[in-house]
């Protein structure tokens, strides 16, 4: 097999990448000269990077050590760049709560302490999509995902983002919001995330009884007492939703 490499000429800063993408090419096992006649790297440089991206769990030595196969750290880069997965008979059942639903409805997983968009309602897009995914202490679903978190992501590490005069900026706020939503397992947003909008999230479990998704209920914030009313049959479907996710 043959290693295509760029173009253009790769910056040393590139180098452990491109070891990165021989090894994910050629497979487990690839030797260090494999990757050296490959890049066409100097051996030297070349035992340095794979020491360290061995050090840093990139790569892992196969069990013979005499070549080098993907590692577990590469396993976090992985998911944060795949889509979530979501089963067929899952969109089944999503679609059918919506189609006798007012409200918009969609499906927020959680990857490594971060929000990942599932399942979107195609009639009711979702708005300020970045600020959801950046700053989840603005919204139902990532309060839901801090709440399960706990101490691990509490306090967080970026400052609370004000994005509108209601989104809350207080960490002893923030904190009390969390607890209730332990307690009740549920979270919402009025006007938090962007003006207007107000969103309920139901959590969706995983085997282990730790919530892996938000089954979210979206409309106008002075609808919310409305979108409270569907609460209890989007909870039965968070649990029909459960086995078809994990």
């Amino acid at each position: 097999m043959n290693y295509r490499p760029t173009r253009s000429k790769p910056s040393t800063a590139s180098n452990p990448l491109r070891i990165l993408e021989v090894v994910a090419q050629f497979g487990t096992g690839t030797t260090a000269k494999e990757i050296t006649d490959a890049l066409q790297m100097p051996q030297a440089t070349a035992y340095r990077m794979l020491n360290s991206l061995v050090a840093d769990e990139y790569l892992a030595r196969t069990s013979d050590l005499r070549g080098f196969a993907l590692g577990h750290a590469i396993s976090g880069l992985i998911t944060a760049a795949t889509p979530p997965t979501v089963t067929t008979a899952a969109r089944a059942v999503i679609a059918e709560f919506r189609h006798g639903n007012r409200f918009a409805v969609h499906l927020i997983m959680f990857r490594n302490a971060s929000l990942r968009i599932a399942d979107e309602d195609p009639d009711y897009p979702l708005h300020s999509v970045y600020e959801m995914l950046r700053y989840p202490h603005a919204s139902a679903a990532g309060k839901l995902m801090l709440a399960e978190l706990g101490d691990t992501a509490f306090p967080p590490k970026r400052p609370l983002m004000k994005l509108t005069p209601q989104t809350i900026t207080d960490l002893g706020v923030l904190e009390e919001q969390l607890v209730e939503i332990r307690i009740t397992g549920e979270a919402s947003e009025i006007n938090e995330l962007e003006q207007g909008t107000a969103r309920l999230a139901l959590p969706v479990r995983l085997p282990d009884g730790s919530v892996g998704a938000a089954f979210c209920l979206s409309g106008p914030s002075e609808r919310f007492p409305a979108i409270c009313e569907h609460a209890e049959a989007a909870r039965q479907l968070s649990s029909r939703l459960a086995p078809l996710l994990f």
